[in-house]
């Protein structure tokens, strides 16, 4: 057997593992938690043009790219919270990750977000320091934020395929 072919089977066993775990509920929870962060995410920055919160700059491509592109991985890490089939009582494992999930999230509103609607940065830069220090940060909070959300998604996913025996039922 070439070393090939023992890597393959070893990523193939392990994603047969993982498709195991993904029940109706889990598909369930990853759609409606993608919904809720589309509109948690697009609402009040206006990336969605709504009446309640006005943009004082432009939307730009990458505000909507980072905000399609973080609200399925937020969507999909709420979902990986959803209890395998067969797991009995949780494990004190099955939490971890919610910082770095709350962090890329958080990241993610802030890229998202007119610079100079945001009060905490004009109170710390000012109007021409939101402008000029933080808008051309955004993108690479926003790339930051879509790596940390994705990295997160593929640790708790690589967990979730290796489900650890005593958890098991």
């Amino acid at each position: 057997m070439t070393q090939g072919s023992t890597v393959e089977t070893l990523v193939s066993g392990s994603f047969a593992a993982l498709r195991t775990t993904f029940d109706g509920r889990f598909w369930l929870v990853a759609v409606l938690a993608t919904l809720g962060s589309l509109l948690l995410l697009g609402v009040p920055t206006a990336v969605i043009p709504n009446p309640f919160f006005i943009r004082m700059t432009p939307t730009e491509t990458f505000n909507v790219i980072v905000w399609l592109a973080s609200a399925p991985l937020v969507g999909l890490l709420a979902a990986t919270y959803v209890r395998p089939p067969g797991h009995g009582l949780g494990h004190p494992r099955d939490e971890a990750g919610a910082g770095r999930a709350t962090v890329g999230g958080v990241a993610a509103y802030l890229a998202i977000g007119c610079p100079i609607c945001n009060k905490v940065v004009v109170a710390a830069l000012g109007v021409s320091g939101a402008l000029s220090v933080f808008a051309p940060i955004q993108p690479l909070i926003g790339a930051a934020s879509v790596a940390l959300l994705g990295t997160t998604l593929a640790w708790r996913l690589r967990a979730r395929a290796r489900r650890c025996e005593r958890c098991a039922v």
